[in-house]
């Protein structure tokens, strides 16, 4: 019976939050705000740049909390208006180019683990091109599908497909590069 009451001190939480108590909207902000920063991170490279754009999105969560339905997960609502202002600045910062350039990893790395780290992970989704590490990103991550993607980049459904497909070669080719760096023979 304990989901019925989180669940129930959930709804309350919003309806104190709409109803603009600061401390409602303080509780969602830090209940939310390092998971929804860690999902701001996967697409901008700079962790200053993805916490400002983290805040803005929940000017948006508290600007629009009067739209949320309850009909699902609260914070699969806020992770889509982090994701879609990430994707609204990159954006605005310079046009997507959706590639086929594979040439983006010819830089040598230094310092690398025995095993891959998830900073070594998340370096290599950063070299990913803007147009691959998005789609990536929405597809691999965020569970998206190529459709949804389609719409939301304004790019075709084969055109998703393809991204995903170069940057998880790219990702492959990088990570095999890493191990025969790690092994001595590169």
């Amino acid at each position: 019976m304990r989901v019925i009451n989180l669940h129930q001190e959930e709804k309350e939480l919003i309806a104190m939050a709409v109803e603009n108590n600061r401390h409602a909207q303080h509780k969602i902000y830090s209940l939310f705000a390092p998971k929804m920063l860690s999902v701001c991170r996967q697409y901008l490279k700079d962790v200053h740049l993805a916490e400002d754009v983290m805040i803005t999105a929940f000017m948006k969560v508290f600007t629009n909390l009067k739209t949320f339905e309850h009909k699902g997960s609260f914070e699969g609502w806020i992770r889509r208006i982090m994701v879609n202002e990430c994707i609204s600045h990159i954006r605005v910062q310079k046009p997507v180019k959706f590639t086929e350039d594979e040439s983006y990893f010819e830089e040598r790395f230094n310092d690398i683990e025995s095993q891959l780290s998830v900073d070594d992970i998340q370096f290599l989704i950063d070299k990913l091109p803007d147009g691959y590490r998005m789609v990536f990103n929405l597809y691999a991550i965020e569970g998206y599908k190529h459709q949804e993607i389609g719409k939301m980049l304004g790019i075709s459904e084969g055109t998703s497909k393809s991204q995903l497909s170069h940057a998880r070669k790219m990702l492959q080719d990088q990570i095999n590069k890493l191990k025969n760096y790690q092994n001595g023979t590169e």
